[in-house]
């Protein structure tokens, strides 16, 4: 069980350097089924979901050496991954099936798990798997698919960035030329596309509603270094937001996060660019609406940091989440340290300004145990989170210690050592 003490914290400054963004390495390593060359990712994050999926592709016989923070991978014959207890440990397990689709002919896994923030079914995969020719056969916990792809036209109902991965990831190799339409925008879509356009595929469109993919009759290998993580970004921003600092973030794209910049504006603090890259200073002090949406939107995953920050924001926030049904799960948590939060279906109304207190709380999920971490920073006295799945390891490489160079006091303790004060 990952334990954390938080204490509370009137300043952050100083200056810290970003990690690749997990959402956008994930799916590159999927990508490592498709050639029997080798390939290289450089700066990949050092997350309990990227060692699962190191896991589940040695499964898919896919050789894979680490040298500290590059992985290298290639493969001669892929399958199908046989442990359903480490594809259930994360939604990202299902793009292993695009690729060995498209390179074997087959494959079959198990139904995905990960957060336990809604429904996210993978029915938009399968359906554009089958719009490219695979056959489907769905039995409890686990789906086949089979068939030599060819190009098609695939309409996605939403614009799912998990779907829009995979079928690129099949469509790379299927015969012929396919067409998506009403395809995902975000950042690590466009990273996904100009990591194979590397490998030798041909892809436009990456980006826009609208996504075009030659079939090519095999790829390269290639050495990638991914973007940076704009929910890391925008997770240490609105902890800077939160205290009357100046703090300078190095390697960040303000281009990936305008929504999450704009609504931080909003409440008052000042953003500045420049070559360094992205100072925040300022105190928040003016409460915000926010309404997550798909990218360009204020991106889900940023809902519940902009809600710890909005705690400290006097008068009251609004928040809509249109993405997810069980998405404010960290509110009352948030609740334990005197957060006053009112939740009417999908809507959140936070009466912020209100003195918090220091108590014991858990992580709900990835993105609300980073909240509560910064919940804990405004509280006063100390906080102490308990992470029992180790939901934020998941996603963040080591933020107390990220937060530690701001000047923060966060420790991980281990919980058999300590007394937990209720």
């Amino acid at each position: 069980m990952a334990t954390y003490r938080i204490r509370h914290c009137e300043q952050l400054g100083g200056e810290v350097n970003l990690h690749s963004a997990k959402n956008a390495v994930l799916p590159i390593l999927c990508a490592g089924l498709l050639t029997r060359e080798p390939i290289t990712i450089e700066r990949v994050p050092m997350l309990t979901d990227v060692d699962t999926l190191v896991e589940i592709l040695s499964e898919c016989n896919v050789n894979i050496s680490r040298n500290r923070d590059e992985l290298t991978l290639w493969s001669d014959d892929p399958h199908s991954p046989t442990s359903e207890n480490l594809l259930s440990r994360m939604r990202a397990s299902v793009l292993v099936m695009g690729p060995l689709l498209a390179r074997t002919g087959y494959v079959r896994v198990a139904l995905p798990g990960g957060c336990a923030i809604g429904q996210r079914p993978i029915d938009l995969h399968i359906k554009g798997m089958q719009a490219l020719g695979a056959e489907a056969q769905l039995t409890p916990g686990s789906v086949t698919l089979q068939g030599q792809l060819r190009g098609g036209n695939v309409y996605l109902d939403f614009p799912s960035v998990g779907a829009t991965e995979n079928i690129i990831l099949a469509a790379v190799l299927a015969k012929g030329a396919t067409r998506i339409e009403n395809a995902a925008k975000e950042p690590e879509i466009i990273d996904l596309c100009a990591f194979l356009t590397e490998m030798g595929a041909r892809i436009s469109g990456g980006g826009t509603g609208t996504i075009f993919i030659e079939g090519q009759d095999s790829l390269h290998g290639c050495t990638y270094k991914p973007i940076p993580d704009r929910i890391e970004a925008g997770t240490i921003l609105c902890a800077a937001a939160m205290t009357e600092g100046s703090v300078l973030l190095r390697g960040v794209r303000a281009d990936h996060m305008r929504a999450v910049l704009f609504k931080l504006a909003e409440t008052g603090v000042t953003l500045r660019e420049s070559s360094a890259g992205l100072r925040l200073s300022g105190r928040a002090s003016q409460p915000i609406q926010v309404r997550t949406l798909a990218y360009p939107g204020f991106p889900t995953d940023m809902q519940a940091p902009m809600m710890a920050l909005a705690l400290k924001l006097r008068g009251t926030s609004v928040f809509l989440e249109t993405i997810f049904e069980n998405r404010f799960m960290h509110a009352r948590e948030m609740a334990r340290l005197g957060a006053s939060i009112r939740i009417e279906d999908r809507i959140a109304l936070v009466n912020g300004g209100h003195l918090l207190a220091g108590s014991t709380v858990s992580s709900t999920d990835l993105r609300g145990g980073a909240a509560m971490m910064l919940a804990g920073l405004a509280a006063e006295g100390e906080t102490i989170l308990l992470d029992p799945q180790g939901h934020i390891a998941r996603g963040y490489e080591n933020l107390p210690a990220m937060l530690r160079e701001l000047g923060a006091d966060v420790t991980m303790d281990d919980l058999d050592s300590m007394e937990v004060h209720g």
